[in-house]
């Protein structure tokens, strides 16, 4: 493949990596993003990476980031490794052939994002140089994990006005976002403005949507009984990725943009796969379809 295209991939839980990837990597998937869930627990990275690397030989394909989705900043619970997990994961991400490892910033539970910036800026400084010492980026993605700016148990790092915080209190050029429009409709927010913006920020893109019901908000209001958004597969939701992938371009991206599945309302269950590749197709026809050289 031509790497003047930026990749399409999808997501995909670490821990089955080794059995999936094989199934689905002839469907024309061109790179995969790897999570573990608050914990890599006793799995042995530089065996998997391994087993990965003969998997992907003979394909083009890459192993775009390596995550690790729980709250570093408690060390509680079920969150007791995961600051240990971010730590495995960037000494390990090189075996992978990524330099991106992606995750929640966590925060302190149930207390407003400003009283969580003194933790972050305590964890990710060490974490950011450890980073940057073995050539790796750290990309927080924008879920709010159902909280808000005065409550939570996950993430900080899903609005704007937080980002500016983080980025101040820890102002490592190896810090970014892993971005998606998905969240930002969720809240309101408008993604492209919000893109724009941030586009020298963003080092990974989830491929994944929404679909605003702006009738039920108009009636209903955000705090009713009606749902007002869906999470969705991108091609079946409300974003012009045309749009999107121009402004990562022109921007200067150089990353991937994997599909987060598992969320739509209609393409799941024995359709997820169906809608997966739907989106691989769109997303892939929205940066220009293949790479065709110039006439000589």
């Amino acid at each position: 493949m031509n790497q003047k295209l930026m990749r399409i991939g999808t997501l995909i839980g670490a821990s089955d990596a080794v059995r999936v990837i094989p199934q689905i990597v002839g469907l024309g998937f061109e790179s995969f993003s790897l999570n573990f869930w608050q914990t890599t627990g006793s799995m042995d990275l530089a065996e998997t990476a391994k087993q990965v690397r003969e998997i992907l030989s003979g394909h083009d394909a890459v192993i775009s980031t390596i995550g690790i989705f729980g709250n570093p900043l408690t060390g509680t619970g079920d969150n007791r490794d995961t600051l240990a997990s971010w730590e495995r994961l960037i000494d390990a991400a090189h075996l992978f052939g990524t330099d991106i490892v992606t995750g929640f910033t966590g925060r302190i539970t149930d207390r407003p994002i400003d009283e969580s910036l003194p933790k972050f800026k305590e964890v990710f400084s060490e974490l950011s140089r450890r980073a940057a010492d073995k050539g790796v980026r750290l990309a927080f993605e924008n879920c709010s994990m159902d909280g808000t700016w005065q409550t939570g148990d996950w993430n900080i790092a899903h609005n704007p006005a937080a980002w500016e915080m983080m980025f101040n209190a820890v102002p490592a050029d190896n810090l970014g976002l892993e971005w998606e429009p998905c969240h930002q409709w969720v809240s309101l927010i408008d993604p492209i403005p919000q893109l724009r913006k941030w586009v020298h920020k963003v080092f990974h893109v989830h491929g994944k949507d929404a679909t605003v019901a702006w009738d039920l908000v108009k009636e209903y209001g955000v705090y009713g009984s009606k749902s007002f958004a869906w999470h969705r597969t991108p091609g079946f939701g409300d974003t012009n990725w045309t749009d999107i992938i121009t402004i990562l371009m022109q921007g200067g991206y150089k990353g991937t943009i994997d599909i987060e599945g598992w969320h739509d309302p209609v393409y799941r269950d024995d359709l997820e796969m169906t809608g997966q590749v739907h989106a691989l197709w769109y997303l892939k026809n929205c940066r220009g379809g293949d790479f065709v050289p110039n006439p000589k």
